[in-house]
């Protein structure tokens, strides 16, 4: 018989798809005090991969992914999630997000998408929120499975995620 072990803890990411730089702005300004400090920020990246959001969001949307301080247990997720999309709500104009944050995390094993939609490969974790289980980490990278979204398994986001990683690990030898 296996005994229960509560596992490392992560780090805690968010993917920010926004319309202006002054909305990126509001969101940091109201994920600092719920989630905490900002460790690191990519730099702003077109988000081409698909036109899903132009409808609500405009065109022309841009992303960053945002990397938070402190270390998480894994069981925050749904909590976090949840705090996100207040956030969203809160920046609404005209009933329409003006910001998409998706937030993760990254363990020393995969990275791992909250969101609100189930899917066959996506875990029920409570709250409404599902687990989407997108990058395992193998033979020294990060690697997309069959369902990773095509921005998530190319190697601009895999080579953030195998850096965030290493802080990580730095911050699990303390």
């Amino acid at each position: 018989m296996g005994t229960a072990k509560t596992p490392k803890p992560v780090k805690l990411f968010a993917s920010i798809i926004f319309g202006g730089e002054e909305s990126l702005h509001e969101v940091e300004e109201k994920l600092v005090p719920v989630i905490g400090k900002i460790q690191e920020k990519t730099a702003t990246m077109p988000f081409s991969h698909t036109a899903y959001y132009e409808k609500e969001m405009g065109k022309n949307l841009d992303r960053c992914l945002i990397l938070f301080e402190p270390l998480f247990q894994r069981e925050t997720l749904p909590e976090i999630k949840l705090k996100t999309n207040e956030t969203e709500s809160f920046l609404l104009m005209d009933g329409k997000r003006t910001a998409n944050i998706d937030p993760g995390y990254i363990s020393l094993e995969h990275v791992v998408l909250a969101t609100t939609k189930g899917f066959a490969h996506r875990v029920y974790l409570g709250q409404g929120i599902y687990a989407d289980l997108t990058l395992i980490y193998q033979n020294g990278t990060f690697k997309p499975l069959e369902w990773t979204y095509p921005d998530y398994g190319g190697e601009e986001f895999i080579s953030t995620f195998n850096g965030w990683r290493n802080y990580l690990k730095e911050m699990l030898k303390k």
